[in-house]
């Protein structure tokens, strides 16, 4: 068997050290003493993702079945006799807010300070870049952790010889300060959600879905690949409750028309026969200034960062959830 080349082996090691730091942490023997935030050129992986592709994926049969256990253990029902169809542990509550697509887990970090009491995933086909989402979620809840006994936090990593620290060359995460919520309230999945979101989330249950900086795919023929369309519209309806929020941003104009195409505008003929898009009313831009939300997804992830360096523009755009209409006799 031939052996991996040098560069893949480093970040199979690197990914190793990650985890038994983890796994440490876990254990009451053993004391971290230094928390390292991971690096993203250990993780770095092709930025496009066929989602017609078979990627042999796990995905619960229905959301009773969904195991959210391991995802969120500061919130494990205390009576283990209340347990899912899939026979494991039910939460306090249920996930709420949903990033689709969530990339490296800017967004997600941004957001668990702000709703601490609120449970939110973010969905990732790319598998190292789950691995780097869920190795940051580890490193800052160890971080907090350590925080709240007094110790001090090291963003810090140490070189071959372990004779002297370094500054992390993608310092992402860092804390001083103790934040409500610890990151205990966000995780991230694999997930293809073009295939398998209403496996994840009963009708109703999300109260927030976040779909940032999406692939434009630019070309006519790979438009049914977008995430947003009419078809995925009617999903996002019916795992997201009334009153609930779809927020939307891009800086490529052409998507953002696309996107305000499929939330918003309709034709005489799809008035007078009704359909998805009666289900979807769009915030004004007080609601949208007033909204941390908003605040946090134009500023806080990692692709609008790169867009303010770059000087270029963001499109927002965030639509409300209607009521059901109802059933005429």
């Amino acid at each position: 068997m031939t052996t991996p080349p040098p560069k893949r082996q480093k970040r199979e090691a690197y990914r190793r050290n990650l985890q038994n730091q983890y796994e440490a942490h876990q254990s009451p023997n053993v004391e971290v003493t230094q928390v390292k935030m991971p690096q993203k050129k250990f993780f770095r992986q092709r930025a496009h993702a066929n989602p017609f592709s078979d990627h042999n994926l796990d995905y619960p049969l229905t959301p009773a079945h969904m195991d959210w256990s391991s995802h969120f253990p500061a919130f494990l029902d205390p009576d283990t006799s209340k347990t899912t169809l899939a026979g494991t542990r039910k939460l306090l509550k249920d996930v709420e807010v949903a990033d689709i697509g969530c990339g490296f887990g800017g967004l997600l970090v941004g957001l668990a300070p702000i709703l601490p009491e609120t449970l939110m995933v973010g969905m990732e086909i790319r598998i190292s870049v789950l691995d780097y989402v869920t190795s940051r979620i580890h490193a800052l809840r160890m971080q907090q952790q350590k925080l709240k006994s007094g110790a001090t936090t090291e963003n810090t990593v140490q070189d071959s010889n372990n004779t002297e620290q370094k500054p992390l060359e993608d310092e992402v995460g860092s804390t001083t300060a103790v934040v409500p919520g610890n990151y205990e309230n966000i995780t991230g999945i694999r997930a293809n959600t073009m295939k398998f979101l209403p496996n994840f989330f009963a009708q109703h249950q999300l109260s927030k879905i976040f779909v940032c900086f999406p692939d434009p795919h630019f070309k006519a023929r790979k438009h049914k690949q977008r995430i947003i369309s009419e078809s995925l519209n009617a999903e996002y309806a019916y795992v997201l409750r009334p009153g609930g929020l779809m927020y939307t941003i891009t800086d490529v104009e052409e998507y953002y028309h696309w996107v305000l195409r499929h939330f918003e505008y309709q034709s005489e003929e799809e008035k007078a026969r009704g359909g998805v898009k009666d289900l979807w009313e769009r915030l004004s831009d007080e609601e949208l200034a007033a909204d941390p939300c908003v605040q946090v997804m134009s500023n806080e992830t990692e692709e609008s960062k790169k867009v303010t360096r770059n000087n270029g523009n963001k499109y927002v755009a965030v639509f409300r959830r209607k009521a059901d209409p109802e059933w005429s006799t």
